[in-house]
């Protein structure tokens, strides 16, 4: 199952522009994503981008029944 989500753009007085990638709330939640974790973005092609953590972290103890 995939989550569509749409590009953000904010134009600055300056003229640049930054771009924004939303990631659902329910992929966040999936992949255990927590506030202020660094990710590794990587272009594998013109089609695909693989997103990494930058730093390993202990595993969680959170049931994941009770989601």
């Amino acid at each position: 199952m995939g989550y569509l989500t749409k590009v953000q753009v904010v134009e600055r007085a300056n003229g640049q522009r930054q771009f924004y990638l939303i990631c659902p709330a329910a992929l966040a939640q999936a992949l255990e994503i927590e506030k202020g974790e660094s990710i590794d973005w990587v272009v594998e092609n013109k089609w695909s981008l693989r997103i990494t953590r930058t730093e390993a972290r202990a595993a969680s103890r959170k049931s994941h029944a009770k989601r």
